[in-house]
C-alpha cells in the first residue's frame, strides 16, 4: 500500500476543511433565536437544498464503499429498490406531510400526541432514539475503520478511536450552533465532494482499463462465471431470502415500507422535509430526492461494475491472469473499493476520496445529531419542564438543543468505539444488531402511523405493545438469533425486506386491538380539563 500523500493530496485536504469552517462560521453568525429556526430553519429552506440533503443523508459511508460492492459481486438490481422508494416517497406526500405541516409540528411524533396522547410521542421518540444511537453509531465505526485504514495505515484501536472523535468533533463543530440551517447546507457541500470523488475513480478506472466501451458492455452482459448480465436491473424471480432482497416483487413491498418509514416516520430525514415553505415544497423536494438518488446509486454500482473488469477480467486488461484479489487487511474484510483505494489509487486522487469518505460519513453524522437532538428537547425535555410548571423563553429550548447535539454526539461516539471493542473481542454480532435496528424500530412505528392514519382504533396502551411488538418480531426473525435457539432454525433465511413487512402487519394487529383513544382521554393525558 502506497500510504504517502502528496502536496496534491493535502492541498485537497486543507480546502476541504477550509469550506467546512466557513460554513460554521457563516451560519453561526447570527444565533437562532427560537426553535422553529434551529429545529427547522424558520421553515425558510428552498426545495433543491432540502432535495441535495436528503440526498446526502440517505448516501452513508457504508453506500459510498459498499454500492460499489453491489456491481462487483452482483449486478445492478440494486437500483430497482429506488421504484420503492418512489412509491415510498408518493405515500408520505400524500398522506404525512399534509398533516405534520397542518399540525404545524417539529418532530414527526408530535403527530401522535394529537391522536394517541402525549405518552404515544414519547414513547415513539424513545424508539428513535434507541434505534438512532445504535444504527448512526455503527455506521461512524464503520466510516472510522476505513478513515483509519486511510489515514493511519492500520486499525489498531488508539487509530479506529482517533478516526471516530475526528469525524465525531467535525460534524459536531459546524453544526451545533446554526442548527439544522447549517446542517443542511453542509449536506449540499458533502453530497458534492463525495459525488466528485466518485466521479475521479471513475475517469481513472476507464483510462486503467485498455478496452473500448463496446467491450466493457460486452464484458459486462456475458460474466466470466456464467452469471446473468451485470446490466441486469429488474429480478422478478420470487425468493424470500437475504439474497431475493432487491427483486422486483421486495421493491414493491418491503423496500415500499422501509421508505415510507425513512421518509416519513424517521426524524433523521424527514426533519430536513419540515423546513421547507410548506407541505407542496417538502413533498417536492423528498420526491426529487428519490430521482437524485437514482444517477448517484449507479454511479457508485458502475464503480463496482469497471472493478469487476479491472480485477476479473484478464483479457480486457490484456495480462495473461488475473492477480489475486484479498479484501483483507489486518484480519478486516473489506470491500473491493477499499482494496482499490488502498492499493491502487493514484497518488494525488488518494486526498479526493479520503475526503470523500469522510463527506459521505459526515453528512449522516451531523444529520443524526441535530435531529436526536430535535427528539430530546420537543418530544421529552420541553413537555417534562412544562409538567414541572418550569416556564422558560424559546433561547433557553435552543442552548437546549445545541446540548442536546453534543450529548448526542457523544452517544454515536461511544457507540462506534464499542462497535470497535465488541466486534474484537466477542462473538456476538453487536455490529449486524446496529446496523439492522432501525428496520427493528421501523416496523412498530409503520404498525401506529398506519393505525393512526386508516383506522379509528388504538390508544396509548396499544401503541407501546405495538413499538414493543414490531421490534420483539423482527428481532426474532434475525439468523444468529434462530441459531441460538436452534442450530436447524439458523438455517432460516428471511430477507430483512421481507422481515419488515411480517414485523410491520404484527405491530399494526396489536396497535388495533386497543379501542378508541377518545378526545377526552387524550386532554387528560395533557392535563386539561375538557
Amino acid at each position: 500500500m502506497n500510504a504517502q500523500y502528496t502536496w496534491l493530496d493535502w492541498s485537497v485536504f486543507g480546502l476541504y476543511f477550509s469550506v467546512l469552517a466557513f460554513v460554521g462560521w457563516y451560519f453561526s453568525r447570527e444565533k437562532s433565536a427560537n426553535t422553529q429556526e434551529y429545529f427547522l430553519g424558520g421553515n425558510t429552506m428552498s426545495i433543491w437544498v432540502v432535495a441535495i440533503s436528503v440526498l446526502a443523508t440517505s448516501q452513508s459511508a457504508a453506500t459510498f464503499l459498499g454500492g460499489p460492492d453491489q456491481g462487483y459481486q452482483g449486478n445492478m438490481t440494486y437500483l430497482a429498490s429506488n421504484l420503492g422508494a418512489l412509491i415510498g416517497a408518493i405515500f408520505v406526500a400524500v398522506f404525512l406531510i399534509p398533516k405534520f405541516y397542518q399540525h404545524k409540528v417539529s418532530t414527526v411524533y408530535e403527530f401522535l400526541e394529537i391522536r394517541f396522547g402525549e405518552s404515544a410521542k414519547k414513547q415513539a421518540g424513545i424508539m428513535y432514539l434507541f434505534g438512532r444511537v445504535f444504527a448512526s453509531g455503527a455506521r461512524l465505526y464503520l466510516a472510522a475503520i476505513a478513515v483509519a485504514m486511510i489515514l493511519f495505515g492500520d486499525i489498531a484501536a488508539q487509530s479506529v478511536i482517533s478516526a471516530v472523535v475526528i469525524l465525531t468533533v467535525l460534524g459536531l463543530a459546524y453544526s451545533v450552533i446554526g442548527g439544522i440551517r447549517s446542517v443542511i447546507y453542509s449536506d449540499a457541500i458533502q453530497c458534492v465532494v463525495y459525488i466528485g470523488a466518485a466521479l475521479s475513480v471513475v475517469y481513472f478506472l476507464l483510462q486503467a482499463i485498455p478496452a473500448d466501451w463496446s467491450q466493457i458492455i460486452h464484458a459486462l452482459e456475458n460474466p466470466n462465471n456464467g452469471s446473468i448480465s451485470k446490466l441486469t436491473v429488474f429480478d422478478f424471480n420470487l425468493d424470500f431470502t437475504s439474497a431475493g432482497v432487491f427483486s422486483f416483487w421486495s421493491s414493491i413491498t418491503g423496500f415500499v415500507l422501509l421508505n415510507i418509514a425513512a421518509f416519513g416516520l424517521d426524524q433523521d430525514m424527514t426533519q430536513r422535509i419540515l423546513t421547507c415553505k410548506n407541505s407542496k415544497e417538502g413533498a417536492k423536494a423528498m420526491i426529487w430526492s428519490v430521482v437524485l438518488v437514482i444517477p448517484v446509486m449507479a454511479l457508485f454500482i458502475f464503480i463496482g461494475l469497471l472493478l469487476y473488469v479491472f480485477y476479473q477480467r484478464a483479457d480486457l486488461m490484456q495480462i495473461s491472469t488475473t492477480s489475486q484479489v484479498v479484501q483483507n487487511f489486518d484480519g478486516e474484510k473489506i470491500t473491493i473499493f477499499m482494496y482499490y483505494i488502498l492499493n491502487e489509487i493514484p497518488s494525488g486522487v488518494r486526498g479526493l476520496v479520503t475526503v470523500g469518505v469522510i463527506a459521505a460519513a459526515l453528512s449522516t453524522l451531523n444529520s443524526g445529531l441535530n435531529s436526536m437532538s430535535s427528539v430530546m428537547v420537543q418530544d421529552i425535555y420541553r413537555p417534562f419542564v412544562t409538567k414541572l410548571n418550569k416556564h422558560y423563553d424559546d433561547k433557553h429550548f435552543v442552548k437546549a438543543g445545541q446540548y442536546g447535539m453534543m450529548l448526542s454526539a457523544l452517544f454515536l461516539a461511544v457507540m462506534a468505539i464499542l462497535c470497535f471493542y465488541w466486534q474484537r473481542y466477542t462473538q456476538m454480532p453487536l455490529l449486524a444488531f446496529a446496523l439492522s435496528v432501525m428496520v427493528f424500530s421501523y416496523s412498530g412505528l409503520l404498525g401506529v402511523y398506519f393505525t393512526a392514519l386508516f383506522t379509528n382504533r388504538g390508544n396509548k396502551q396499544s401503541v407501546l405493545a405495538s413499538l414493543i411488538v414490531g421490534v420483539l418480531v423482527t428481532f426474532s426473525m434475525q439468523p444468529y438469533v434462530l441459531k441460538s435457539i436452534s442450530p436447524s432454525l439458523g438455517e432460516i433465511n428471511i430477507g430483512f425486506t421481507w422481515q419488515l413487512c411480517i414485523g410491520t402487519f404484527c405491530a399494526f394487529v396489536v396497535c388495533c386491538l386497543g379501542k378508541k383513544q377518545t378526545a377526552y382521554d387524550v386532554n387528560i393525558e395533557k392535563g386539561v380539563n375538557a
